[in-house]
């Protein structure tokens, strides 16, 4: 959860000292730009889930000769990904900017952030497969050592970069590739360490192709159901940018703080990955069902104390965020719907992590769709009540989710765990 946490807080220091500067659009932009940044490599999240699930089903199967290979092969992908994205950097910047319909001043600080950050892809994804493959091995310390090793650096250098040395927006990009780069270096000594100083893989080993279809089956499952999550974290910017410029600066401070509350309930899912991964490769249906409550249990108690956090805290951290009194205003006024998304939300997050450690990728991914159908609708609906309307759906995403991964769960469990 720790690990988790710190992720989101590259964005949130750079949106803060950006916010420092008092200009609401170098704050909108870079905003922007960070849940662009934050969405894009959700998107290939699938490289840290799969990586967790396949280590710990491994782990629990007695399979350790598999667990090198496992990491070797996300590792390649997570490179093939990372350099596409570089090499496509321009038409997905036009694209992706052009959609979210930001003003022109807004829009030219967050291109200026994305075409230095892009650079940073291939650290970042690799990044991702070392911290899954170490959790899915429960060494969940380590993969907190190099998380926080990463976001030291990085909110060191945006310190340094934008406001010491008045390199801007391109200066807290420039932070984060640094960061990255670092946090790489570190996880491969460390995954070099623990795989006793060899890291071979023979050439036939790694590309199986039983393993590999089943592989890009699973990541294909995840991808389409992370890309509907995307889709609804875009849409929701996107209307605030339509809102105007403060509309959009004030959602996107609450949608930062949103952010760290996310990846920290999202621990209690990588949690449940690897638990319930690891019984699900033993075929232990008892200790499933065990992983199973103990994660629901848990992320309940951890979501209301997040909510009162984020309730009591707010107002501070929204001036912590910006100077600017209106985006202060606008954000205050809508921090009480903040405050729930984190008990709304936190079933979702912990069935995720149940169903991905159980690979159950093509119904998360079915069920992904069907709330993503109910946000728009009842956004569509709520519209009259402006930026209200957008919270609630937002909301409504969140809660269906959960509700339809907790009717689902009892026959998954059934057909998986067969006499």
């Amino acid at each position: 959860m720790l690990a988790n946490m710190t992720t989101p807080l590259i964005g949130v220091v750079a949106t803060a000292t950006i916010g420092r500067l008092g200009d609401a659009t170098l704050l909108g932009g870079v905003a922007m730009a960070t849940v662009i940044f934050d969405c894009l490599f959700w998107l290939f999240g699938f490289l840290r889930m799969s990586t967790v699930a396949f280590t710990a089903q491994a782990l629990g199967a007695g399979q350790r000769h598999e667990i090198p290979v496992i990491l070797a092969r996300a590792l390649l992908l997570a490179c093939l990904i990372g350099v596409a994205l570089i090499v496509f950097q321009r038409p997905l910047a036009d694209v992706v900017l052009q959609a979210m319909g930001g003003s022109e001043g807004v829009t030219r600080a967050a291109h200026a952030y994305l075409t230095v950050r892009i650079w940073s892809a291939p650290l970042v994804l690799a990044n991702y497969v070392i911290l899954g493959w170490l959790v899915g091995q429960a060494r969940a310390f380590l993969a907190l050592a190099i998380q926080v090793v990463i976001d030291i650096v990085s909110m060191a250098l945006t310190v340094a970069f934008v406001l010491t040395l008045d390199w801007g927006v391109a200066g807290a990009a420039a932070a984060s590739l640094i960061a990255e780069a670092g946090g790489l270096v570190l996880g491969l000594a460390i995954a070099w360490r623990l795989l006793d100083r060899k890291f071979t893989v023979a050439t036939e080993t790694l590309f199986d192709r039983a393993k590999l279809l089943r592989l890009m089956a699973v990541n294909r499952d995840i991808l389409l159901r992370t890309a509907a999550l995307v889709t609804a974290l875009l849409f929701f910017s996107a209307q605030g940018a339509r809102a105007g410029d403060t509309t959009l600066a004030a959602n996107a401070v609450l949608q930062n703080l949103l952010m760290v509350s996310a990846f920290f309930l999202d621990g209690l899912a990588s949690a449940a990955q690897q638990l319930c991964g690891r019984t699900y490769g033993a075929r232990n249906r008892a200790g499933f069902a065990g992983a199973t409550r103990i994660a629901l249990g848990w992320g309940f108690g951890f979501a209301v104390a997040v909510a009162l956090v984020l309730y009591v805290f707010g107002p501070d951290l929204i001036d912590a965020m910006t100077s600017s009194s209106e985006v202060r205003r606008i954000a205050r006024d809508f921090l009480w719907l903040a405050a729930l998304s984190p008990l709304v939300s936190v079933f979702a997050f912990v069935f995720d992590g149940i169903y991905i450690g159980a690979t159950w990728s093509r119904d998360m991914r079915n069920l992904m769709m069907l709330s993503l159908a109910s946000y728009l609708a009842v956004w569509f609906a709520l519209q009259p009540f402006g930026n209200t309307g957008l919270w609630i759906a937002y909301l409504t995403f969140y809660a269906a989710r959960g509700a339809l991964q907790t009717l689902r769960y009892p026959s998954l469990v059934r057909a998986s765990f067969k006499p």
